[in-house]
């Protein structure tokens, strides 16, 4: 009997506004909203979805680490601004089998110039960005392909 995939989403700082956070850049579906809708999907391709958020970069770290511990078949990771600061998270893709899938809702090559630099993506097998909440629903996708 096979077991079950597991793929962890792994959110960032300030996360946890969406939906009242700058609405006219990250619309306004929250981050629960759009774990509903990944929790869906993933229920049709018996897929299990560890949905997680948090504001501190170690913990982000850590759960990368768990995910390699635990044999996850990826990871969809929005880093928010640790996205272009964190040589940690850089570190921790870099050091751990499980491929990372960089996410975000907007698009950061169409915003400030410090968006434009992302130790995640350089790191991260690949990237999705700038269509909403839908990245994380094609994050989702090129996830489950790769297995």
């Amino acid at each position: 009997m096979t077991s079950q995939r597991k793929i962890y989403v792994l959110n960032g700082p300030n996360l946890n506004l969406l939906g009242t956070r700058e609405p006219e850049i990250y619309g306004f579906d929250t981050l629960d909203d759009i774990a509903d809708r990944m929790e869906d999907e993933a229920r049709r391709a018996n897929t299990e979805i560890d949905f997680r958020q948090s504001n501190h970069e170690g913990h982000l770290v850590d759960w990368l680490h768990e995910a390699n511990a635990e044999n996850a078949t990826a990871v969809i990771l929005n880093a928010g601004a640790l996205t272009h600061t964190s040589l940690a998270l850089h570190d921790a893709i870099k050091s751990i089998s499980v491929p990372v899938i960089e996410v975000h809702i907007s698009n950061p090559a169409a915003r400030e110039s410090f968006r434009r630099h992302s130790y995640v993506g350089m790191a991260a097998k690949g990237s999705i960005a700038g269509f909403g909440p839908l990245s994380y629903m094609l994050a989702l996708e090129a996830a489950l392909e790769m297995d």
